[in-house]
């Protein structure tokens, strides 16, 4: 399998990177900074910069069975801009535009976030940000009101919408698009979501014994890669070690313990 991926230096991309890499797949990273070790090449992307995307993807020789959107900016206050640029048009344009080296019956797999999990509450706002292009986003940001934080829950309900709203235009290609949703993963940016998130992000650890492993959710992404999966088209998988669904519970008056 050859395997295009976004964001594979640190965290949940280089897991993705080893894991490929050790079963003799070949991984091409597109991210900023030097890949995990294991990478089969590295092409050099800012994903900020529409114009290092179009050079990115035309520099990418052959064709790719997955393509795995991985890259992203945490909520970090002084990032708002650059968070939507990255995590929500940087992605899209990346993805739009590799299509083109894509096989027939590749997988697609973007990784959003449990901070998304909000996207139907603020539709109208998902609605509206994903009908404003790059240009219009900082006007986008002043009307909304938008801070770091906001723009990151923001980004990803968009991914997760995205992801739903392509489906039928993927099958009719002939590839299947899914998205994970992370969340309190054990990687260099959870203190940056525990500053985001206060306490809730410890009350959730606490209760599902630890945070998440950067393995465990490369494992659910490539297995959403593989052929094992092909009847998965158009979902938003969690992967949270239980915490949605303690708070679903709670919510409804069902959480009992004992």
């Amino acid at each position: 399998m050859r395997v295009a991926l976004t964001g594979g230096s640190t965290g949940i991309g280089a897991s993705i990177v080893q894991k490929l890499s050790s079963t003799n797949h070949d991984v091409i990273v597109f991210d900023v900074s030097e890949p995990a070790e294991g990478a089969s090449q590295w092409i050099k992307t800012d994903l900020s910069d529409p114009a290092s995307i179009a050079r990115a993807i035309e520099q990418a020789d052959g064709t790719f069975d997955a393509l795995i959107n991985n890259a992203g900016l945490p909520p970090r206050e002084g990032l708002t801009e650059m968070i939507l640029k990255v995590n929500y048009y940087g992605f899209r344009a990346f993805l739009e535009g590799f299509e083109q080296k894509l096989s027939a019956g590749a997988s697609i797999v973007n990784t959003a976030s449990r901070a998304g999990a909000m996207w139907q509450q603020n539709i109208e706002q998902v609605k509206a940000l994903m009908a404003t292009d790059i240009d219009g986003m900082a006007a986008f940001l002043a009307d909304h009101e938008i801070d770091a934080t906001r723009a990151y829950n923001l980004s990803k309900e968009a991914v997760i919408v995205y992801t739903m709203s392509q489906t039928e235009r993927m099958i009719q290609k002939g590839f299947r698009m899914n998205a994970v949703s992370p969340a309190a993963v054990s990687t260099g940016i959870l203190d940056d979501f525990t500053r985001a998130f206060g306490e809730k992000v410890a009350k959730n650890i606490a209760r599902a014994g630890r945070p998440g492993h950067p393995e465990e959710i490369a494992d659910i992404i490539l297995f959403l890669t593989s052929p094992q999966s092909a009847w998965i088209k158009g979902q938003d998988i969690t992967i949270d070690g239980g915490m949605s669904a303690m708070g679903m519970t709670d919510m409804m008056g069902l959480n009992n313990p004992a």
